[in-house]
């Protein structure tokens, strides 16, 4: 059995928007048109096994890797800030495992193995972990049943075998991944995230602007034309010439391949008029990666989230706040 240190409420889990200095993209609606705040309570869970033949460090000590905590705190108040103060997310608890999770095939890496496999370059195959095992030990189902907890955060050391994000409950749908079949017993949808404490803040955006991505496309799969406001808002210069928007997670308006947020080059963009959404006229402006960060995968990150529609309100049966179905799967109709 592995050991658990854990830890409750942590301080650093919550938002504390006086200890960030944000870039100026978008400005806060009226008050009378801002969604009610949404508080959401996250189980964390973090794979750290001590490696006890390199003097009792953690897998993250001895590698340097980033704390999760930190990670966290971080990653919470820039949620906060991107839905314009409409998602708050609470760590309730913080488990950390002092063992390896178990991959579907039932291979578990030992220090020994995992240290070996380092040097190697050989890492086990396949990666995928177990998620039923981790559904059953950690209770999820049972705590997001009894309204304890409403989301779950996985963090680990590379190669843990963690989706970006994945869905379970009843009605569970693609969310970067297939959805976790045999869960339909919880009462509720859920996504359980995977972060990887090798990386970053942009790269745990990363993985929400996936999780946004299959809400938005589940939301409009039905609808057609220029009534698909997500197919208007991913529109970039490669697919639509002169006529680029925001783009998706990997293209800003001017990319021409995967993660190029660092290009130069201007091109004309409907995208700063998501700011004053619903109302959608205006010309077209130039833009350049100036916009966006200049390569920064958090500031792009950042700079995409911004854009989406947060009012209160609704066009053709679709919420004008997207941020409620990034955050609540339940809310779209499957």
């Amino acid at each position: 059995m592995n050991s658990i240190r854990s830890q409750f409420n942590h301080p650093l889990l919550s938002a504390n928007s006086s200890t960030m200095d944000y870039p100026d993209y978008g400005t806060d609606p009226d008050e009378s048109l801002k969604p009610e705040p949404i508080h959401r309570k996250v189980l964390m869970i973090t794979h750290d096994p001590i490696l006890r033949t390199k003097d009792g460090v953690t897998v993250k000590e001895y590698f340097g890797w980033n704390d999760p905590e930190e990670l966290a705190a971080v990653y919470i108040e820039d949620v906060r800030w991107a839905s314009y103060g409409y998602a708050n997310y609470e760590v309730i608890e913080h488990i950390v495992v002092d063992g390896f999770p178990i991959k579907r095939d039932g291979f578990q890496y030992t220090e020994e193995s995992y240290l070996k496999a380092w040097e190697t370059g050989n890492f086990h195959d396949p990666d995928g972990v177990d998620y039923h095992i981790l559904v059953e030990e950690f209770e999820m189902i049972e705590r997001i049943n009894s309204g304890e907890i409403d989301e779950v955060w996985l963090f680990g050391h590379p190669y843990a075998g963690y989706y970006e994000s994945i869905m379970a409950g009843p009605n569970a749908f693609w969310c970067n991944a297939p959805a976790l079949e045999n869960t339909d017993h919880a009462n509720r949808q859920f996504v359980i995230m995977g972060f990887n404490f090798e990386r970053g803040v942009g790269e745990m955006l990363e993985d929400l602007g996936h999780r946004a991505e299959s809400m938005f496309f589940k939301v409009y799969e039905d609808i057609t034309g220029e009534r698909n406001l997500w197919e208007r808002f991913y529109r970039i210069e490669k697919t639509h010439p002169d006529k680029s928007e925001c783009g998706n997670v990997h293209f800003a308006p001017n990319s021409t391949k995967d993660y190029e947020w660092g290009n130069p080059t201007p091109v004309w963009s409907y995208c700063d008029n998501w700011y004053k959404f619903p109302d959608l006229s205006g010309e077209p402006k130039i833009v350049t990666c100036e916009k966006w960060g200049n390569g920064d995968i958090r500031l792009h990150h950042l700079w995409w989230f911004r854009h989406m529609p947060h009012i209160i309100g609704d066009m053709n049966g679709i919420f004008n706040n997207w941020w409620e179905y990034i955050i609540d799967s339940n809310k779209v109709e499957v």
